[in-house]
């Protein structure tokens, strides 16, 4: 019996108009926005504003009896911090929301990690992955690697550490920061720590990314985006499964999480659909299931007062 539901990975913003390695982002209608060049289904089409509101996004939790959601971010989104603010004061009890730093452009991304602090955000959202070639400049002429090891670096780190904030990082789907990262664990070692995306499971990385686990006692997986990474697969997902089994093994179902990656991935399967391949999974037990699907990120994110949503049947059945 899972008690609660709670998605670790989910993703809000009121309209994308930003541009990434000088490609541009931005809503358009029907739930389409042009993505680095390219014109793609964003959201399901009937979010036909573009809109990707807590409200809309609360509705399909209450549908798919999700109690609660982290919220982070990423650059392709554009800076969501206002909005996000916004959405933790009116609903604390359904939505843990982490700030971002801006590290492009010679940002001084430490006193962007304060002013996170200051607003009172809870966590900050690093996509690691991006900080493997940065533009120093606003022509992005010149581009810089940030090791995640770096002094600097250790510096945003550590004053997280210091002020109990959570750090969602996704990281880059090879080896390349995966020992920097090893470094960072071991340095602060009250640091909270969410690893993004299943540690890039369909890619040669994954297992080294799962057993940064190992690294230090307040370190999480979690699974948003698995089922984007397995679309050609599909639902059920079968291989997701079996990811997931081999994940616990390597570090134990107490370090796992399930995240939607939600609106993303819901373009090709409904919202309940992103969880429930787990829980009719035979692979896993009944216990297992309840930690992966809400215990351990009630937990770990300190989820109070969370909601019971009952079933509500649809009209068809």
């Amino acid at each position: 019996m899972v008690e609660h539901i709670i998605d670790a990975h989910s993703h809000l913003w009121l309209r994308q108009d930003t541009k990434v390695d000088g490609k541009e982002i931005r809503t358009l209608h029907n739930g389409r926005s042009i993505f680095l060049g390219e014109e793609v289904q964003m959201l399901p089409p009937f979010m036909i504003d573009g809109v990707n509101s807590a409200e809309v996004f609360l509705s399909n939790m209450n549908y798919a009896q999700v109690s609660a959601a982290v919220v982070v971010q990423e650059i392709i989104d554009g800076n969501q911090n206002a909005y996000l603010r916004d959405v933790q004061s009116r609903y604390p009890d359904r939505f843990f929301t982490m700030g971002m730093t801006e590290f492009r452009y010679g940002s001084d991304y430490l006193q962007g990690a304060r002013d996170v602090i200051a607003q009172g955000f809870r966590g900050l959202a690093i996509p690691g992955h991006r900080l493997l070639s940065v533009p120093t400049s606003a022509d992005e002429s010149h581009f810089e690697t940030l090791h995640l090891n770096s002094d600097r670096m250790m510096s945003l780190f550590k004053l997280l550490e210091e002020h109990d904030m959570i750090l969602s990082m996704c990281l880059a789907d090879d080896e390349s920061q995966i020992r920097e990262m090893a470094e960072v664990i071991q340095e602060c070692r009250r640091l909270k720590v969410a690893i993004g995306h299943f540690g890039m499971v369909t890619t040669p990385s994954f297992r080294s990314q799962v057993l940064l686990a190992r690294e230090g006692e307040n370190v999480m997986i979690e699974s948003g985006g698995i089922t984007w990474l397995y679309n050609s697969e599909f639902y059920p997902y079968p291989s997701a499964v079996r990811s997931i089994r081999e994940a616990a093994d390597l570090v134990g179902m107490n370090r796992l999480m399930w995240g939607s990656d939600y609106p993303r991935t819901i373009t090709a399967i409904t919202y309940r659909m992103s969880y429930d391949f787990v829980l009719k999974s035979t692979e896993l037990t009944d216990v297992e299931k309840s930690q992966f699907l809400g215990a351990n990120a009630m937990a770990f994110y300190g989820f109070k007062n969370l909601p019971s949503l009952p079933y509500i049947k649809n009209m068809s059945e």
